[in-house]
């Protein structure tokens, strides 16, 4: 019989992007991933692609495809990621021109870091950073150990099996993201459900790019509110400081790339860390007994994991040679970080987890200009969280067979929809509570959307 799947398939891509390019590109209309993009964005489990690495093995900078009249450059070699990411003279992080007038807010801006260019990004990103320094940060670190360890005990009132993703991952870096930005109590429920549909592609940039807008409205609307009543947070500190010298659109902006940056890329570590430390029960004796190896262990599993599949877009300014390839002005090169953190440039067996591998930079936060500003922020949480979990429930296992578990198919954040957990041995809990279903059947969007705390008992 012959198989008709796949050029069907590719007719109706075709068509599409035929559709989505007729009057000049505009990547908020896209309704797919173009085929030859999707290869950095899928994996095995929390691994890359087979494919990944026999592309870096073969070429670490290689021709992806041709698209929209110009190349798409794969970057997956850690050395050749790191020149790329560092380089501001060669590379356009402007995106602007790419989403048409559905992507941008009336105001015109889309908002954050990651896109912008200097002088505009200078500027922004110096109000920004000194709010992210250690000494800064460190007033947090009590509402952190406090918002982990609430967590912690609805969790235990919920067992003895949770789904860890709605329960713990998601809640955890969404309350300290509405801390740090001084978000007040009812609004964050509405603001809750606009950030997991930012990062997944599986329809193209139509549904990522929406949710992106409501999200910029949302903070646009918080900023022009805290402009006259500034709150504890961020927003209002930097109405307070810098008031004069950034508008509303501008300090919206800002506020959602620390959402951006913040939210479900830390959640994403959270669930998948969880998972590879239940695969590493030494790893997790690690952090549960020794306080000085949570910081060998977070950076290991930010490493290994790289959740920010691929970098900001670069735009090649002019013409120009990257590591013996001919990259033309208008081309785009994508440095992909998961890949780019296999390197055997990070010693022997790149592609294990070692939480004793000796101490190197990854790209997990990005590299050079566009470094992530929030990293010592997620560094903060992800030790808090980690750690105490161990603590309080050392004898967690997997509640459900491996192959149940479901990851995102394509997404920019790669991460895990549904992680059942056994909170401890079965003979610590009621038999009564024991025979309830551990079956998981909700993803964290369904959880959100019916307000649930990741409680499966209620899906028996």
């Amino acid at each position: 019989m012959l198989d008709i799947a796949a050029p069907v398939k590719g007719w109706i891509g075709r068509r599409l992007l035929a559709r989505a390019t007729r009057n000049g590109l505009d990547l908020t209309s896209l309704r797919a991933v173009p085929g030859p993009l999707e290869m950095p964005l899928q994996r095995h489990g929390v691994d890359p692609v087979p494919q990944l690495g026999l592309t870096r093995a073969a070429e670490p900078v290689t021709r992806l495809s041709h698209l929209f009249g110009m190349n798409v450059w794969l970057v997956t070699g850690y050395d050749e990621a790191r020149a790329v990411l560092a380089d501001t003279s060669a590379y356009s992080n402007d995106i602007r021109p790419l989403i048409g007038t559905q992507g941008v807010t009336a105001a015109g801006s889309i908002g954050g870091l990651g896109f912008t260019d200097p002088p505009e990004h200078t500027r922004l990103r110096k109000l920004l950073t000194p709010e992210f320094t250690r000494r800064r940060l460190a007033r947090l670190e009590p509402q952190v150990a406090g918002i982990v360890e609430h967590q912690l005990d609805l969790m235990a009132a919920s067992g003895p099996v949770v789904d860890l993703v709605p329960a713990f991952a998601f809640p955890v870096p969404f309350q300290v993201i509405c801390e740090l930005l001084g978000l007040p109590p009812e609004v964050r429920t509405r603001f809750e459900q606009l950030g997991p549909a930012r990062f997944d592609v599986s329809r193209g940039g139509v549904d990522a790019f929406g949710a992106a807008s409501e999200s910029r409205e949302f903070l646009f609307g918080e900023a022009a509110r805290q402009r006259s009543a500034p709150g504890p947070g961020l927003i209002g500190q930097l109405v307070i400081e810098h008031g004069d010298e950034i508008d509303d659109v501008e300090l919206g902006g800002l506020a959602d790339g620390v959402f951006l940056g913040g939210y479900e890329t830390s959640a994403s570590t959270l669930a998948l860390g969880v998972l590879v430390l239940l695969d590493n029960p030494d790893a997790m004796a690690l952090l549960r007994d020794d306080d000085d190896a949570a910081d060998s262990v977070v950076e290991e599993l930010l490493r290994y994991l790289s959740v920010v599949q691929v970098a900001f877009p670069r735009f090649a300014r002019h013409d120009h040679e990257l590591f013996g390839k001919q990259v033309s002005a208008g081309d785009v090169v994508l440095c992909s970080l998961s890949g780019a953190d296999r390197d055997d440039a990070f010693g022997a067996a790149p592609e294990q987890f070692d939480p004793r591998r000796p101490a190197m930079s990854h790209l997990a936060f990005g590299h050079g200009f566009h470094r992530c500003v929030g990293a010592e922020l997620a560094r903060m949480e992800l030790r808090a969280a980690f750690r105490a979990l161990a603590r309080r429930f050392p004898d967690m296992t997997l509640a459900v067979p491996r192959q149940d578990l479901r990851f995102r198919d394509l997404s920019i954040v790669y991460g895990i929809e549904s992680l059942p957990v056994r909170l401890g041995p079965p003979t610590e809990w009621p038999a009564s509570v024991e025979r309830e279903t551990t079956r998981p059947t909700a993803t964290v969007g369904d959880q959100a959307r019916h307000g649930g705390e990741g409680d499966l008992r209620r899906s028996a």
